[in-house]
């Protein structure tokens, strides 16, 4: 937590947390900082975690509560942006219930803005296994989405690749586009025209996706939207300014890789030890 004083007023800041299973939150950690200059932030990558997408639900369900729960305690933070759909999809009910003192902007696929925008009514959302099997899924399709069909693909491969590409390695475009291929449907003359990413990784990856795919789609990132509710969720401070010492990131693992800590810098990000 940092002081700052304005019009002669002490003022404590409270972080903002931001958590993923991996890397892929940083799409949303991106746009938070734009929006909330004044505030420090403290990136968790789950890394001992990942992926998520291959867990069983209760067991993801306990880890995700019993680490909120930690991390609650030791950064004391202003707002929790659990930045990862698989996460909040099956535990956003779950950690508003642990800790209702506690602000959670999530992260669920973008399905409501997709519905409004498509033009053919085809509509594909591109998420991990475990968010597509999700009972939290197949309402936002059901409540926002019932005039769309809406094609559920969940690909068991690409958080890996989009950790990969993200880190620099070489993925081949035979790979990906056996990921994204099933989002592309073609249907009495109308074709899939947005493309939901419902993983905070996959935003990395855009510009590939744009290249390989076989028509050009709308592929809709909601890393923005994210970062704009949390944004109306936490005060401004006139006259704040961003507090020295932040922002940090913290590996569960502990031992993120020469690689990930060049990156973690490029974002202006620095390591710290995760807690006990």
């Amino acid at each position: 937590m940092t002081a700052t004083t304005h019009n002669s007023v002490e003022t404590t800041l409270k972080p903002v947390l931001v958590l993923d299973s991996g890397i892929g939150g940083l799409t949303v950690l991106r746009e938070a900082r734009v929006l909330m200059p004044e505030r420090g932030f403290i990136y968790i990558a789950d890394d001992a975690g990942f992926p998520y997408g291959g867990w069983e639900e209760d067991a993801l369900r306990e880890r995700l509560l019993a680490l909120f729960a930690r991390l609650i305690e030791t950064h004391q933070p202003e707002i929790c942006i659990v930045a990862c759909n698989t996460a909040f999809t099956l535990a956003g009910a779950a950690l508003r219930e642990k800790f209702p003192d506690m602000t959670f902007v999530g992260t669920v696929p973008a399905i409501k803005p997709a519905a409004e925008r498509t033009h053919s009514g085809l509509v594909s959302v591109l998420a991990t296994p475990g968010t597509v099997k999700r009972a939290y899924t197949r309402d936002l399709i059901q409540s926002f989405a019932s005039q769309c069909h809406v094609r559920l693909v969940g690909s068991e491969n690409l958080a890996r690749m989009a950790e990969a590409w993200i880190r620099g390695e070489a993925i081949s475009d035979e790979a990906v586009l056996a990921e994204i291929s099933p989002c592309f449907i073609e249907e009495e003359g109308r074709r899939t025209d947005i493309v939901v990413l419902a993983c905070t990784h996959y935003p990395f990856m855009a510009n590939v996706f744009r290249r390989l795919a076989p028509w050009p789609v709308d592929w809709l990132d909601p890393a923005e939207a994210i970062a704009r509710q949390a944004r109306r969720k936490v005060e401004l401070v006139e006259g704040a300014e961003h507090p020295e010492g932040f922002d940090v990131a913290i590996f569960t693992s502990g031992q993120p890789d020469f690689t990930t800590r060049r990156l973690m810098q490029g974002f202006g990000l620095k390591i710290a030890a995760p807690t006990a």
